[in-house]
């Protein structure tokens, strides 16, 4: 939304339902009891779900979303509605009415996939119930769910994109495309360099699927910690392509520019998935912590609802968060240089582009980045200081080689994801910062995703493991 612009509107006027004003107050009394029905109930079935074991079944696991989305669902529209008919004041800011209309589309959209979803498990149930167990098995099931609410975001996010590239469109000033320059590369090495982020954006995509593959076929991996390392390597896997492929295809035709709305989804997509990336990290540490510090109660505590509850934030908690950087960013204007020193359409790059305001941008970033970056790295931090006092406690080599074998890989890790943004953010250099900068994106955004499966791989003994299980299978099938 363009401030500059006197013909756009900052906000809009909601009309409310078609009652009188003296029947007001009795609609008031029914909406809200109605709405706090719905939230009781469907709370009521999830804690019901939760607690009893006899419960725990794929069409209850479907069914638990359901309750939780039709709560999500309803809390979009019914407050506001119910809090302009109780002051009549009927206005809503432009942001919110974008954010009203993103979550809107996505609970709703994610409402109509799990009912397809629960369709096709009743079709299971009733047609192959020899075969129910085998087909809606729990990783099935989490991936449905999973799939859901990816392709809900996705869809909510490109009706928001569209809404706010319309209105832009009433600002003749305003660009309509930025120009990647890309990586600080000469233009006789543009081959080279093509060749090899190709292979390592390859290595990334094939080793994070290859972890994804053992962790599924290989009933001794079905714990907590390699259910995170799943997600995590699914992660790694979509942050690469996020901006790789897009900067491979800049080099290959030597076209630099990307449209306003590929720009916006680009940066949405990579906060997005580093955001999942920074609080799994941070969940994989807790994971640890319980199995060091208190093995005897790891199975109670690390229960499977938690892992799904945990991961599930994540994404909820992500998606949030690149929601917020991209209504705050919506909300300007671009109406002088449109290049941008980057291979990707970085946050930080297309604020020093902007003609507007930026100090709401800047609250926005301060506040999430604190959120979802501080507090899991201080969680990481703080269960690795408990893992070392209890290690100490009790010293022996036994214990310390056990550690080591426990979290040296998820350690290795931390060091090479937090290392460079600590090089990036926290350490700046006043000489040739933009190459600085570019050089620090690459280690994390190409690097550290090819690197991971290497290191859960070479130092991890289960995959290795699993690794060879998997190619004597291969092998014995192949005679």
């Amino acid at each position: 939304m363009q401030w500059e612009n006197e013909s756009s509107v900052s906000e809009f006027l909601l009309l409310g339902l078609p009652i009188q004003r003296e029947q007001q107050a009795m609609f008031f009394a029914l909406f809200l009891g109605m709405y706090l029905t719905t939230v009781l109930g469907n709370l009521l079935v999830i804690l019901l779900i939760r607690l009893d074991s006899r419960l725990h079944t794929p069409m209850y696991f479907f069914l638990s979303h359901l309750a939780l989305i039709d709560i999500s669902f309803s809390s979009v529209t019914v407050p506001k509605m119910l809090m302009n008919m109780q002051t009549q004041h009927l206005s809503i800011s432009y942001p919110e009415c974008i954010s009203q209309m993103y979550f809107y589309i996505l609970f709703g959209c994610i409402d109509n996939l799990l009912l397809g979803v629960m369709a096709y498990d009743r079709y299971v149930a009733i047609c192959h119930p020899l075969h129910y167990t085998t087909i809606m098995r729990k990783e099935f099931c989490v991936l449905l769910v999973t799939g859901s609410w990816i392709l809900s975001c996705g869809s909510a996010l490109l009706h928001t994109l569209l809404l706010t590239q319309l209105m832009r469109l009433q600002n003749q000033s305003s660009v309509s495309e930025f120009l990647l320059l890309g990586l600080p590369i000469r233009l006789e090495q543009q081959a080279m360099f093509f060749a090899l982020f190709l292979g390592m954006y390859l290595t990334t995509v094939l080793g994070n699927l290859l972890i994804i593959l053992l962790i599924r076929l290989d009933s001794r991996l079905h714990t907590p910690m390699y259910f995170f390392l799943s997600h995590l390597a699914l992660t790694d896997v979509s942050f690469s392509s996020v901006t790789v492929p897009k900067m491979l295809m800049n080099m290959h035709t030597q076209d630099q520019s990307i449209p306003y709305a590929g720009c916006v989804t680009q940066m949405y997509f990579f906060i997005f998935f580093g955001c999942i990336d920074n609080l799994l990290l941070g969940v994989m540490a807790y994971d640890r912590y319980v199995a060091i510090c208190h093995p005897l109660h790891y199975t109670a505590i690390m229960r499977e609802n938690l892992c799904f509850s945990l991961v599930a934030g994540s994404w909820l908690f992500s998606c949030s968060s690149a929601m917020s950087h991209t209504l705050s960013l919506a909300r300007l204007s671009f109406c002088g240089d449109n290049t941008i020193p980057h291979f990707f359409c970085d946050l930080a790059a297309l604020l020093k582009l902007s003609c507007s305001d930026t100090s709401i941008n800047a609250l926005v970033i301060f506040t999430v980045g604190a959120l979802g970056i501080i507090i899991p790295l201080t969680g990481i931090l703080v269960s690795y200081v408990r893992i070392g006092v209890s290690i100490l406690r009790v010293p022996s080599a036994k214990g310390i080689c056990k550690a080591l074998s426990t979290c040296g890989s998820h350690l290795s890790v931390v060091f090479l994801f937090y290392g460079t943004i600590m090089v990036l953010y926290i350490f700046p250099s006043s000489n040739n910062s933009n190459d600085k900068d570019i050089t620090a994106s690459v280690m994390y955004t190409v690097v550290t995703p090819m690197l991971n499966p290497f290191i859960y791989s070479l130092r991890n003994r289960d995959m290795k493991g699993a690794l060879g299980r998997l190619f004597r299978r291969e092998i014995f099938f192949s005679k």
